[in-house]
């Protein structure tokens, strides 16, 4: 299975004038974000980066992934995980910010089809069983991946279906077999496949969320991080009224339950 690992750079660099009027360029803000939440993050960069003209490189990958990255040493800033336990884990273990920990979104799961009138409103497509493959992301990597795990388990259908199971890496993944066509069906973040509040293309079922556990995103400041001016800018623009707004066109909630 292939990591999805994707660089983005977007913005503009922040100059300075440093001593003797020699122009400077501000390193740029280095964010681990959970592949869920890059299409989102992207728009969030050049908002950010229109409104302070620093620039913001981020990577993605599932969040089990940019843990051992960042426990091996990657030189992040930030990280924006798909779930509250991973964030928590490393301030426990003294690799952040103390203090610098809060939920910047709340995700929601959603069945989900490239084609139409394959999935229906209440999800009823699992019990018939007329589907070749359901893709869903590594529930030991991916919180979207465990969060499909529970959904399955509460409706009785995880053993039943599980010969018709296809793994993905993480949500981005997932949303490339349905897309592509390798999976007829599969369990993607709302947001990947929302726009105004429905499904953009495609048949989909949005999951209820009294079936799984909530999908409460939380941000963290990395030990690289701390004490750059640049660095707190960006958190800031994160939990400002105008990040939060495009945080919920997004497809997100912004408020924890």
């Amino acid at each position: 299975m292939r990591t999805l690992g994707v660089a983005i750079a977007l913005g503009i660099s922040l100059l300075c004038l440093g001593r003797g009027g020699t122009v400077l360029a501000a390193e740029p803000v280095r964010v681990a974000v959970a592949a869920n939440f890059a299409p989102c993050a992207q728009v969030l960069v050049q908002a950010f980066g229109t409104k302070t003209g620093q620039s913001v490189e981020v990577s993605t990958a599932a969040t089990g992934t940019l843990y051992a990255q960042i426990s091996h040493g990657a030189p992040f800033d930030v990280l924006l995980a798909a779930d509250a336990e991973t964030p928590e884990k490393l301030e426990k273990e003294g690799k952040v910010e103390p203090g610098s920990r809060f939920t910047y979104a709340i995700g929601q799961l959603a069945l989900w089809s490239a084609t139409p009138n394959v999935v229906d409103g209440q999800g009823a497509v699992l019990k018939y069983s007329n589907f070749k493959h359901l893709a869903v992301a590594n529930p030991v990597l991916a919180p979207y991946g465990l969060a499909a795990q529970q959904v399955l388990t509460k409706l009785g259908l995880l053993q039943a279906l599980q010969a018709k199971i296809v793994t993905g890496e993480n949500v981005a993944q997932v949303h490339q077999f349905l897309a592509s066509g390798v999976a007829e069906l599969g369990f993607v973040a709302w947001s990947q496949v929302q726009k105004d509040g429905i499904f953009a293309k495609g048949s989909g079922w949005l999951v209820p969320l009294e079936l799984y556990r909530p999908l409460r995103q939380d941000a963290v400041v990395l030990g690289r991080g701390r004490s750059r001016p640049e660095v707190k800018a960006w958190v800031e623009f994160l939990r400002s009224e105008q990040g939060k707004e495009i945080i919920g066109n997004c497809g997100y909630r912004t408020r924890v339950p």
